[in-house]
C-alpha cells in the first residue's frame, strides 16, 4: 500500500476572479459560494490576525469562507507610491486620494455582482451608522463584502460618493485605521454564516439577537468563593429555568441599556416596563 495520503475533500471548490494574484494570497480551499470578504488596506498584514483563530480560523482552513486584502499601496501614484495628500482648504493630516482609493474599489470589484444587497461595499469611518448585530445578519446573507479600512484624516469624499460606498462605524470612539474595525466586524458575520459554530442556537440567545443582552451564566463549580449557582438552574426545570433566564435578560437590559430596552417595549407591547429591575 502506498503511504501517500489523498488530499482531503473540500466538496465543490470555486474558480473565481480574485482581487489579488493568487501568488500572493493564503492557499486555502475556496467552497462555491462561501462568503468572502476583501479588505483594501494599507496594512495587509493585519489580515486575518484573530480571524486566523480559533472557530473562525478553523472555518476559513476549511473554505466555509474566503479572505482577501488588498494593498491600497499597490495603487498609489508615482515612485514612492503615494496615496495620500494634504486637506483640499487646509488643515491637519492627510487625505486618501480618490484616484487611488477608486483603482482600488475598480479591482476589489472584479468578479463580484453589482447589485450592493448581494455584495455591500463599506468604509469603516467613526461617522458612519452604527454596527449592530442587525447589521451582522444582513452581511450574513450576502455573497460577500468589500471594506475599505481608512486611515490619516478619512477618504476623499469624490470616491465614496461615485462609487455609492456605505459607511459604517464600530462605535463611537476613533481608531487609527480601520483595521481593528474590519477584524471585529468580520468576525460577527463570519460565526453567523452555516457551518461555522458547533451549535446554531447559541446565536439565537445571545446578547442582541432577541433584542436584549443576553442572561447571566454558570458552569461548575456549584459553589464557588461563598457564591453559588442560582438553585432553579440546578432544578431540571426546563420550564423554570426558561423563565428565569428571561426575566434576567430583561433585568439587564433595563438596567444597563435602556435605549434597547425602549427599543425592545415597542416590538413587544405585552412587555411589562417596569421590568424585573435587579
Amino acid at each position: 500500500m502506498s503511504d501517500v495520503q489523498k488530499p482531503r475533500s473540500h466538496g465543490r471548490l470555486a474558480i473565481s476572479a480574485s482581487a489579488e494574484p493568487r501568488a500572493l494570497m493564503t492557499a486555502t480551499p475556496r467552497i462555491k459560494g462561501a462568503w468572502t470578504a476583501r479588505i483594501i488596506t494599507l496594512f495587509p498584514e493585519a489580515f486575518p490576525g484573530a480571524l486566523g483563530l480559533s472557530l473562525t480560523g478553523k472555518a476559513l482552513q476549511g473554505g466555509l469562507w474566503c479572505l482577501e486584502p488588498i494593498d491600497l499601496r499597490r495603487f498609489g501614484i508615482g515612485k514612492h507610491r503615494n496615496v495620500d495628500d494634504t486637506p483640499a482648504g487646509g488643515g491637519a493630516g492627510m487625505v486618501l486620494r480618490a484616484d487611488v482609493v477608486g483603482a482600488a474599489l475598480d479591482q476589489a470589484a472584479v468578479g463580484t455582482p453589482k447589485n450592493r444587497a448581494r455584495w455591500p461595499v463599506v468604509y469603516l469611518s467613526p461617522r458612519g451608522k452604527p454596527f449592530d448585530q442587525a447589521t451582522a445578519r444582513r452581511w450574513a446573507g450576502t455573497e460577500g463584502i468589500t471594506m475599505l479600512a481608512g486611515r490619516f484624516e478619512g477618504v476623499d469624499q469624490r470616491a465614496l460618493d461615485h462609487y455609492a460606498v456605505e459607511e459604517v462605524s464600530l462605535g463611537d470612539f476613533v481608531l487609527t485605521g480601520g483595521e481593528i474595525a474590519a477584524l471585529a466586524m468580520i468576525d460577527a458575520v463570519v460565526r453567523l454564516l452555516p457551518g461555522v459554530l458547533g451549535n446554531a442556537a447559541s446565536t439565537e440567545e445571545e446578547s442582541h439577537s432577541r433584542g436584549l443582552l443576553e442572561y447571566p451564566q454558570y458552569t461548575r463549580p456549584p459553589s464557588w468563593e461563598g457564591r453559588e449557582i442560582p438553585p432553579v438552574l440546578m432544578s431540571g426545570h426546563h420550564g423554570e429555568i426558561a423563565k428565569w433566564r428571561r426575566a434576567e435578560a430583561e433585568a439587564l437590559t433595563r438596567k444597563r441599556r435602556p435605549d434597547m430596552w425602549d427599543a425592545f417595549l415597542a416590538d413587544n407591547p405585552e412587555t411589562d416596563p417596569k421590568g424585573p429591575l435587579q
